[in-house]
């Protein structure tokens, strides 16, 4: 199993082209913020193959120093009102280049952030996961990585579902439809295009599916090498939620929307040799490197999981016979496993990373995987037996409860510091302090419901 060739994707010559024939028009110069969402701006395509597709743009450096409302926010050390809210360098990644059919006449790039010296910017997404992509260079390996992404399908559109302040909603489906060919047949013309289109946009979707949520479906995509599949996961995330506005539709990826099932994005990973062979697996079980990676995984996935559930709402999913997991625990083909071996022989077998959710940071979900497998390896680490049975009744270690435990799980991490730096856990752990003082500060429905009359 090897990595397929690049599709759908441009060229400098392919923009010239565009430009002259009047195909194409403007160019979306991109960056991941730290909810992996896409911001940037439209440039008209001339300005930016004369000024940008060799260079830089420039954006404010608040785009990573803000909450999720965009607000500026105390606590940042590159960015406050101190430091006068500079700029940093859009450099863009022209392998990233591609057309976005959900909106005729553009293209996209991802880009890499860089100070005005050109030095990365540590704390950026992106570089975060070059960075552990790096370390297994250096060690003559690739990491391999698809996602399956979980949403909920709501036929009001954003700006009606805004205007009734996300209540009473009409979910896409009546029932339960995982698995389902009969009441999903009815957003096949949407899916259908969420399928092609992201095709046309140079990802590889495999198939959907619905989900067990009232609304809820699924894509999969085929897999990527570790920096590819984030873009992809990216890239799809933002498409999809512009094309099911242009639909009419509305669609969800938060982690819990309510009481049912929430939204997962299972993380499917395995390891490569500079020749593209399988070192994870040996016949239909793992190596000694697959064990020692996969270890590494389950030692190190508490004190990470502020990287795999990044938000106050992450934490709600997970809840026992849920099928998202509560027990750090791995076990072959069991959706009751923090981690999943799944696959029956090399080079398909690969371990599937159940903890994250619909809300998860791509970048950061995968280069905390990559740092938590690689300390396996570096130290060696004996991988326990596989979980039998239910692992949600187990009495191994649990997956954090809220977010203020991942938080200082993350605090008190040496992996943490030695994987990322301290300047990046600095920055992330003032995110969920933000969040969680945001959150604690919020009156709720459910307050007001429990106490308006009765306290």
């Amino acid at each position: 199993m090897t990595a397929t060739p690049r599709q759908g994707r441009l060229t400098l010559e392919h923009l010239r082209h565009g430009m002259q024939s009047g195909e194409l028009h403007t160019v979306v110069v991109a960056m991941a913020d730290m909810q992996g969402r896409l911001q940037g701006k439209r440039m008209a395509i001339a300005h930016f193959l004369a000024d940008v597709a060799q260079g830089e743009a420039e954006g404010c450096l608040y785009q990573l120093a803000t909450d999720i409302d965009m607000n500026t926010v105390e606590g940042y050390r590159h960015g406050s009102w101190a430091t006068g809210y500079g700029d940093f360098l859009f450099v863009p990644d022209l392998d990233t280049l591609r057309r976005l059919p959900w909106h005729p006449g553009s293209a996209l790039v991802m880009c890499d952030l860089a100070w005005a010296d050109h030095a990365p910017v540590a704390v950026s997404p992106r570089q975060i996961l070059r960075g552990q992509i790096e370390r297994l260079e250096a060690l003559g390996l690739t990491a391999l990585a698809a996602a399956e992404l979980e949403f909920i399908l709501f036929r009001e559109s954003f700006a009606e579902a805004w205007h009734k302040g996300y209540r009473d909603l009409t979910p896409a489906t009546r029932y339960n439809v995982d698995y389902s060919l009969l009441d999903t047949d009815n957003l096949e013309p949407l899916m259908c295009r969420l399928r092609n289109e992201m095709r046309a946009a140079g990802l590889n979707p495999l198939e959907s599916k619905g989900e067990c949520n009232f609304g809820q479906h699924e894509i999969t995509f085929r897999y990527a090498d570790a920096l590819q599949a984030a873009d992809n996961h990216a890239i799809y995330k933002h498409g999809a939620k512009e094309i099911a506005a242009q639909e009419g539709y509305s669609v969800t990826y938060m982690a819990k929307f309510n009481e049912r099932e929430g939204s997962s994005c299972h993380i499917h990973m395995s390891l490569r040799a500079e020749d593209g062979s399988p070192v994870m697996a040996e016949g239909d079980r793992l190596s000694t490197l697959g064990e020692r990676f996969v270890a590494g995984l389950l030692a190190n996935l508490r004190e990470l999981t502020l990287f795999f559930a990044p938000n106050i709402n992450s934490y709600k999913r997970f809840a026992s016979s849920s099928f998202a997991p509560t027990r750090i625990a791995w076990g072959r083909d069991n959706r009751t496993c923090a981690l999943r071996l799944v696959g029956h022989q090399a080079p398909a077998l690969r371990i599937e990373n159940r903890v994250p959710g619909g809300d998860v940071n791509p970048y950061l979900a995968l280069a905390a995987m990559i740092a938590a497998g690689l300390d396996g390896i570096e130290r060696e680490l004996t991988l326990e037996a596989p979980c039998q049975g239910n692992a949600y009744l187990g009495d191994g270690p649990r997956v954090p409860s809220h977010l203020l435990e991942a938080r200082q799980l993350f605090a008190d991490s040496s992996l943490a510091r030695a994987a990322f730096g301290d300047e990046v856990v600095a920055h992330y752990l003032n995110m969920a302090d933000i969040e969680i003082d945001a959150f604690f500060s919020a009156v709720t429905d459910w307050e007001r419901r429990r106490g308006f009359e009765r306290m």
